[in-house]
């Protein structure tokens, strides 16, 4: 059975992981797109690179830092490991949180358009996210419950994938595989918004909070490895019966350290704030041009009585 080695090459002592390779050009591919797109609207280019320069790293801490939070108990005893990002371990939404924090910072600072630039790089963010999901391929992480050999091969699978994520003779479901996916169509999705509906400033953002998050929410309920904690038990059951309509085809994967999935729970809240916010806008845009309207009747109105 083939297994793909986690280290590319060496160079002398130091290793070079794939995992690191991928997650690397999946940032500069992104950042490549970010920085075309400026152009074409006219933002400064140095001014974008510049941003990407703190963000980019201020994401890949927040990432280790958001995991290592929650899994303290483990690094307590390991700190050794707390910097060890070749190996797995960051998460998704620790890197969105400072990314946007320090993102929003710099273009206070700058007086630049927060939502313009984050419509700019938001489809950015979700190819790297589609590519960045092959590190944990790689690494044989975030992965789902066991499944059989049979139900990969009916869903078309190589042998490579499906031998990579048989671990200790054990076939599990390869979730990474399937958000991979949804990003990319997701990243499709947000340029037809852009180049073809040309929605409201500030909407690809949104959108980009919604389609990853629903994805997000789905799968995240397959994975072993989610990171969780004890809450409320009417929250718990809320999210089983909203991931409930997965479970008639799935089976959930197991859950330890808590009944609630961090992810779940921030991509549930991602989904309603942005729709929440997208319909408040656009409420406010009628009721603004109604305003509008009736200011302008009555103007006519008078006007003609004048006269």
């Amino acid at each position: 059975m083939l297994v793909i080695d986690p280290v590319a090459f060496a160079l002398g002592p130091f290793q070079i992981h794939w995992y690191g390779i991928i997650m690397g050009t999946a940032a500069m591919l992104g950042l490549y797109l970010a920085v075309r797109e400026g152009k074409r609207q006219g933002i400064d280019t140095d001014k974008l690179l510049d941003m990407m320069i703190w963000v980019l790293p201020s994401a890949i801490i927040g990432a280790r830092l958001y995991y290592v939070l929650f899994e303290w108990e483990y690094y307590a005893t390991h700190p050794e490991e707390i910097i060890a990002v070749w190996k797995g371990g960051l998460a998704i939404h620790g890197g969105l949180i400072a990314a946007f924090l320090v993102g929003y910072l710099f273009i206070r600072k700058h007086k630049l358009s927060f939502l313009q630039l984050a419509d700019i790089v938001a489809p950015s963010i979700l190819l790297a996210q589609a590519i960045g999901r092959w590190g944990n391929f790689i690494n044989q992480e975030a992965h789902g419950g066991p499944v059989s050999v049979t139900f990969l091969q009916s869903l078309q699978l190589p042998n490579w994938i499906i031998e990579q994520m048989t671990i200790g003779g054990v076939t599990y479901h390869p979730t990474f595989l399937y958000e991979s996916l949804w990003n990319l169509v997701g990243f499709g999705v947000l340029l037809f918004l852009r180049y073809v509906v040309v929605p409201k400033r500030g909407e690809i953002l949104f959108g980009y909070m919604i389609w990853y998050s629903l994805g997000r929410f789905f799968i995240e309920g397959l994975r072993t490895d989610s990171l969780a904690f004890n809450g409320p038990d009417w929250l718990a059951s809320l999210l089983q019966f909203l991931w409930a309509p997965m479970g008639v085809v799935f089976q959930a994967g197991e859950l330890t350290g808590g009944n609630i999935r961090i992810a779940q729970l921030i991509s549930m809240l991602s989904v309603v704030i942005a729709i929440g916010i997208v319909i408040w806008r656009r409420v406010k845009k009628s009721e603004v041009n109604t305003s509008k309207q009736a200011k302008t009747q009555t103007v006519s109105t008078e006007v003609k009585t004048n006269n």
